[in-house]
């Protein structure tokens, strides 16, 4: 990917390095098309008032210029500020818009003025502006204002159209003051430097189109690269969720087992002692009542010890939270963890004014909505969630609903499940919904306190 990445900039460079000497060339172009004109002008005049025939001359024109000379100066001023302009954008416009914006409206204004300075006998100078609009405002607003100026520009600076309504000098009535051979050699130069700048103008646009093409096609490569990039990443990403659930299914299994094995040694044991001490009860009974009573107290302590040890066993399986907070507090807690680390937007709308139930049921509903709010975020995708807690008759209904992606197919997993077991461990019931989000609909009959 890198390589392709390497030739592919390597051959935009190429291309931008010559879309800018074609740039130059045309600056070049356009300066001795001006300088020639002018220089022309200035040395017709000194030609026809060396040869005396200035009073011919203006017989067979409609008007001249006015101070050839100043003329010539000041279209050398104005070829050097294009110039300048040019060196500024090249140099420092890479990175500043507005440098771009400020050169182009100084190359506008100069290539106008320059244009009617040589009344409209050339406006070869608005390509060179246009070309500078093509090459610098690809992502800079206004480009198509800039296109639609130069082209309007163009159009209204012809000189035949113009001629036919303003009295304008013609470049070919000086031309026309020298020898047939001079002629020639002028008309040529000019018509030469006239046809040089559109053919060099047609070149720019074809490198831009190339360069253009160049970037589009690096675009599909790099694209192309990221997606089997992404599609390796889906493809090992699936993987680890298939290795995360394997290993929670695992441990899972694995806490069971301990607790079964746990809640089997502490049964074992105390039944174990209570059959005992029953059988010693019975053996003393008539001979001595004193010791069965006293050996009926230590089976009572066996009992006791024994449900202690059972009920420290199952208690690992309450939510710690459950430990130190009521149910209410322990649910917003954990909605407001989950929004903090997931960003996702879940409404806790609960009806219920006191949610104080028994053990069994306060593990049961928190248990439901963390699973419901896991899968919400984990395999739904969702990011809105809304959990619903609303009490009919005896009944506590329980309603998550999220705006993920749902399943048309119900495939029920390890979490669902486990939702479905506590749930009937309360002899409730729940249903899913997957055809618009993820619904979990759940109906809890529960042992509603005095409070409640």
């Amino acid at each position: 990917m890198s390589s392709i990445s390497l030739d592919g900039n390597k051959y935009i460079s190429r291309l931008h390095n010559k879309i800018t000497f074609i740039k130059m060339s045309m600056l070049a172009i356009n300066s001795v098309a001006i300088f020639f004109i002018l220089t022309l002008i200035y040395n017709t005049t000194v030609y026809i008032y060396d040869y005396h025939i200035a009073s011919s001359f203006l017989h067979s024109i409609e008007t001249l210029p006015e101070k050839p000379a100043f003329i010539l100066g000041s279209g050398i001023i104005l070829i050097c500020i294009l110039i300048a302009s040019f060196i500024i954008r090249e140099t420092y416009g890479t990175n500043s818009e507005k440098i771009i914006l400020f050169t182009l409206f100084i190359d506008f204004v100069v290539s106008i003025l320059i244009i009617s300075m040589l009344d409209f006998n050339y406006n070869g100078i608005l390509f060179w502006f246009f070309a500078n609009v093509i090459a610098y405002t690809k992502d800079i607003r206004g480009r198509f204002s800039f296109f639609i100026l130069s082209i309007i520009t163009l159009l209204v600076t012809d000189y035949e159209l113009l001629a036919i309504r303003y009295p304008l000098f013609s470049i070919d009535s000086y031309i026309s003051y020298y020898s047939s051979a001079q002629q020639q050699y002028l008309i040529g130069l000019f018509n030469s430097l006239i046809s040089i700048n559109i053919i060099v103008f047609i070149m720019f646009c074809i490198f831009v189109i190339q360069e253009q093409r160049g970037v589009i096609n690096e675009v599909n490569k790099l694209y192309q690269d990221l997606s089997i990039a992404n599609q390796k990443l889906i493809d090992a990403n699936t993987e680890l969720k298939e290795y995360a659930d394997i290993k929670e299914k695992m441990g899972e299994t694995r806490e069971r087992n301990r607790l079964a094995r746990e809640i089997h040694d502490t049964l074992g044991h105390t039944l174990t002692g209570i059959s005992a001490g029953i059988d010693a009860c019975i053996e003393l009974v008539e001979k001595s009542p004193d010791l069965t009573k006293k050996q009926l107290v230590i089976i009572s302590q066996v009992v006791r010890q024994g449900l202690s040890d059972i009920r420290n066993s199952v208690n690992k399986l309450r939510p710690d939270v459950l430990k130190h907070q009521e149910l209410g507090d322990a649910i917003k807690n954990m909605i407001s963890g989950v929004q903090k680390l997931t960003n996702t937007d879940i409404h806790l709308n609960c009806d219920v004014e006191y949610l104080c139930f028994g053990e069994d049921e306060e593990n049961a509903i928190y248990r439901i909505i963390q699973e419901s709010l896991t899968n919400a975020i984990r395999h739904g995708q969702a990011t809105k969630i809304d959990v619903n807690i609303s009490r009919k008759y005896n009944d506590l209904i329980l309603s998550i609903i999220d705006n993920g992606v749902g399943c048309k197919t119900m495939k029920k997993g390890f979490g669902t499940n486990h939702i479905v077991e506590r749930i009937k461990l309360l002899n409730g019931k729940v249903d899913f919904n997957g055809n618009n989000g993820f619904r979990v609909n759940a109906v809890i009959p529960i042992r509603w306190g005095e409070k409640s």
